[in-house]
């Protein structure tokens, strides 16, 4: 008996559904994604194997940097993460220095993660906007000498506000410029210790173990 020869058809697939499934993928993506912001005093830090991970709360990070502006000068910059940690932080830093904030700029303040001046012009810096406010240089550094130790203050009233508003311990990261000397690291680092803060963190760049 003959056998009967099907005819081939080609075969076609539909790709309108998955070309729509992409797109709002791609959209979902663009909308929710944040912009890394410009760091005011970007820093080039050691290079290291380890590859644990800062925490994502209840962390401050001071960082250590070269002005740009003065020779031989470092620039302190301090942040903590929590907008409410934020907000009380500088509440109780003005208390102590005697200043006004508006609810403005408190909630202004509390979108800032990063900045380096004296509490006394810290309105004009929350007036600004991020692409000026963190320009590398304009910021001169947090004042951290024996005369007028603000760094110290930010510390202790940072502490405070999270303890207040999360119940917990607040964790510190040190980040510093490979090329900064070690005294202007040690004179933070000693800085913590004073207030019994023996645990924190050095920032590093992850590199290869046979770098």
């Amino acid at each position: 008996m003959a056998k009967i020869k099907m005819s081939k058809k080609s075969t076609s697939i539909d790709m309108t559904a998955m070309c729509d499934v992409a797109f709002l993928l791609l959209t979902f993506f663009i909308l929710t994604a944040t912009a890394k912001q410009q760091e005011p005093l970007p820093v080039d830090t050691p290079s290291s194997t380890v590859k644990t991970k800062l925490p994502e709360t209840d962390l401050a990070t001071i960082t250590i940097g070269k002005d740009v502006n003065a020779k031989d000068s470092i620039s302190i910059f301090f942040g903590v993460t929590g907008r409410d940690v934020r907000k009380r932080t500088l509440e109780l830093m003005a208390q102590k220095y005697k200043l006004s904030f508006s609810e403005e700029e408190m909630e202004q303040f509390a979108l800032i993660e990063s900045f380096g001046v004296p509490v006394q012009n810290l309105s004009q810096i929350i007036a600004m906007k991020s692409s000026d406010r963190n320009k590398p240089g304009f910021q001169p550094g947090i004042p951290a000498d024996s005369t007028d130790n603000q760094l110290k203050e930010w510390i202790y009233n940072a502490r405070i506000a999270t303890s207040e508003i999360a119940d917990k311990d607040l964790n510190f990261a040190i980040k510093g410029d490979a090329k900064q000397e070690y005294p202007s690291v040690k004179k933070v680092m000693d800085m913590l210790q004073d207030q019994k803060v023996n645990q924190f963190d050095l920032v590093t760049g992850l590199r290869g173990k046979d770098y």
